[in-house]
């Protein structure tokens, strides 16, 4: 059945709404960088894969997680559990999602040269304008001086902005690929890796809770309907919805923690949302367009072969 043209776009901003409380449940965890990746990633490989086993029917395609585009979501899963981690523990939260901003430009250029994917001009501009929201948001913190930590996590988010990016246009491109098992395995291989290294004993240093709330319910709804809208939607649009996140994530920190959001914040949070609606109305109006056109054409292409498929009048 085909979709609604909507259908990609909606299911992205459900992915990104549901994504926006992650760095508060991470903030409220207290754990270092290796625990969170240890609780998040095990508890989202875990859940993926049982709700894969538990609903799949008729062939479950699982010798394509070992062709190339199944292992280039596998690895850039591994990679995205573990860098947002580590990035989150030692950079400010600010510095981090600023980087992870950058996620539309890599998935525009990575589906530019890997596929030849058109990016529209609109998409161009609305990039540029979220961006500079997302600048103006957290210009106004004291915390982002060029220090070793911050400079570890702007490219631990950039790292992930790659990887997501990569992946999405990846699966935009390989629809018979297993969603659920792929990312699972990713977030496996990136939880034992962090096992190995975590050292004894930190795994119950400060809150489980909230972390594996992350991992169960956050993470696999929210990177569910983000990595399926990916497969409906240009890699693009999905990558600019999630920006949300780096609006309206200091908003639950504000709400939980009573850390007030300052003014630059407010007005470039409500740059970017701005800028997102307005994107999201002319696609649709510009989806909405092409079937009437499509429909147009086809009319006039029918009345003309009528045309020339009818009898002369008889003199």
């Amino acid at each position: 059945m085909q979709k609604h043209p909507y259908y990609g776009l909606g299911l992205a901003a459900l992915g990104a709404m549901v994504l926006t409380p992650d760095t508060l449940l991470m903030r409220l965890s207290g754990m270092e960088g290796l625990s969170m990746l240890v609780w998040r990633a095990l508890a989202l490989g875990a859940m993926f894969w049982a709700i894969f086993l538990a609903t799949a029917r008729g062939p479950r395609n699982l010798q394509l997680l070992l062709t190339r585009p199944g292992l280039t979501v596998i690895a850039c899963q591994s990679a995205n559990a573990a860098l947002f981690s580590l990035g989150i523990a030692v950079a400010p939260v600010a510095v981090v999602l600023l980087a992870v901003a950058t996620m539309p430009v890599c998935a525009a250029v990575l589906s530019r040269l890997l596929y030849g994917e058109p990016t529209s001009r609109a998409t161009w501009i609305t990039m540029a304008a979220v961006l500079f929201g997302i600048g103006l948001a957290v210009s106004g913190k004291g915390d982002l001086a060029a220090s070793p930590g911050a400079i570890a996590g702007a490219l631990c988010g950039f790292g992930v902005a790659l990887t997501l990016g990569l992946s999405f246009v990846t699966l935009r491109h390989a629809p018979a690929l297993p969603l659920m098992p792929a990312m699972g395995t990713g977030a496996l291989i990136a939880g034992v890796c962090g096992l190995a290294l975590v050292p004894a004993g930190a795994l119950t240093e400060g809150h489980v809770l909230p972390i594996l709330a992350t991992g169960v319910v956050i993470l696999p709804v929210s990177f569910f309907c983000l990595s399926s809208a990916s497969r409906h939607t240009a890699a693009a649009n999905v990558s600019l919805l999630m920006l949300l996140e780096t609006v309206l994530g200091p908003v639950w920190v504000w709400a939980f923690l009573d850390e007030a959001p300052t003014p630059r914040m407010l007005l470039g949070g409500g740059l970017v949302v701005a800028s997102l609606a307005l994107y999201i109305l002319s696609t649709r109006r510009r989806a909405a367009r092409t079937p009437a056109a499509s429909s147009l054409s086809k009319y006039a292409g029918g009345e003309a072969r009528s045309a020339e498929g009818a009898k002369p009048p008889l003199s």
